[in-house]
């Protein structure tokens, strides 16, 4: 499977649009991550609990784009875009989407 964020993938033809593959999780934090938060908070720096949710988050929301392409039959995914929104205080989804693709 082909992923790019690209509309064209360099010598490759794209045969047929197949729709929309998409792929979303909901991740809300937890109180163990919120106090090392809350700590980092007061001292400053990355908040690496955090990047790490939200890294397997994308990783998570990435997966189920490529299977949503292979349930549709696809060889590749072009203009892939990701996209976060908060759900509730504390839980946030993310979302990876773009085209399903045939190549010739």
């Amino acid at each position: 499977m082909i992923i790019s964020t690209t509309e064209k993938i360099p010598n490759k033809e794209i045969s047929e649009i197949l729709g929309i593959a998409r792929g979303s999780t909901v991740r809300a934090r937890s109180i163990g991550r919120d106090i090392m938060a809350g700590l980092k908070n007061v001292v400053g720096g990355e908040i690496e609990e955090y990047t790490q949710l939200q890294a397997q988050s994308r990783e998570q929301a990435l997966q189920r784009m490529i299977k949503d392409a292979e349930r549709l039959g696809a060889d590749g995914i072009v203009n892939v875009r990701l996209s976060t929104s908060m759900i509730m205080q504390g839980a946030a989804e993310i979302l990876a989407y773009g085209t399903a693709v045939k190549f010739l």
